[in-house]
């Protein structure tokens, strides 16, 4: 370990392959393709190779083939014994000093809690998980839903979607993310991204630092055919979410720990969408 912190420390460094560590900690626990690496960054495909090369020599990040593409996620393994030597060895066994949130041991109060769900248009995916969250468990959470570049109205297939599943979409309108930052806004307990693009993008930390989850979902918006196969789309999407919002309120949450629901929040995250469908 002598060796390995200071290189590591050395590696993340570099502003760009610091860029890519920040990324890939957004899309945790996802496996990201190189050239999604490159294109969200606006970084060469050449030199993009040499960043993740330096990361992965370092085991800050894990690469893995998948047919003719190369997946790279964040060496959790690593990253927890990096950070344990700054808050533990650095902070002289004191890591309250450096790090004055609490994540150790302590319950999450029983009261309502805040719930953040955040895509690029804030038209589908987002709106289905707030919708659904509010059915499932309007006594225990408050959802709202945000975009990160909104447009201006829901899409139709999407409305046809809640509203045959029997949700009140009057409540319910495309929102900039930047709404939910202001000093009036609500303090937020979860904030999860529901689409990859936006979990792509650095936003500011939120106040509070609340758990945050990626749960990335393929965009019905982009399906193609006909009508009944856009439909069949945005069906399938509602389905992935909605077992994963029911996992996420059959948490304890009075009776875990940060650490434990940071966890649970993750695992669910893991599992394709497609076996969610």
């Amino acid at each position: 370990m002598e060796k390995e912190i200071p290189d590591q420390l050395s590696t993340l460094g570099h502003p760009q392959r610091l860029a890519i560590f920040r990324l890939l900690m957004r899309r945790y626990p996802d496996r990201v393709p190189a050239g999604e690496i490159a294109s969200t960054l606006g970084v060469k495909a050449s030199t993009m190779s040499t960043y993740l090369s330096a990361l992965t020599r370092d085991q800050l990040v894990e690469q893995q083939r998948a047919g003719t593409s190369l997946l790279y996620a964040i060496n959790m393994t690593t990253v927890q014994r990096l950070f344990g030597y700054l808050f533990s060895d650095c902070c002289r066994g004191r890591p309250d000093i450096c790090m004055p949130f609490s994540t150790g041991a302590t319950p999450m109060s029983d009261r309502k809690y805040n719930v953040l769900f955040i895509c690029v248009g804030n038209s589908a995916r987002s709106i289905f998980a707030e919708s659904l969250l509010r059915k499932a468990a309007g006594d225990r959470f408050n959802a709202f839903s945000a975009g990160t570049r909104p447009g201006t109205q829901l899409n139709p297939f999407a409305v046809q979607v809640l509203q045959d599943k029997g949700h009140d979409i009057s409540v319910l309108r495309s929102k900039d993310v930047s709404e939910f930052s202001g000093a009036n806004a609500p303090h937020f307990d979860f904030v999860f991204t529901v689409c990859d693009q936006a979990a792509n993008e650095e936003c500011p930390a939120w106040e509070g630092q609340p758990v945050t989850g990626h749960w990335g979902m393929p965009d019905p918006v982009k399906a193609t055919g006909n009508d009944a196969q856009k439909a069949l789309a945005f069906q399938e999407a509602y389905g992935a979410l909605k077992h994963r919002i029911d996992l996420f309120t059959a948490l304890n949450l009075e009776t875990l720990s940060r650490i434990a629901i940071q966890q649970s929040v993750d695992d669910i995250g893991r599992t394709s969408p497609e076996a969610l469908a």
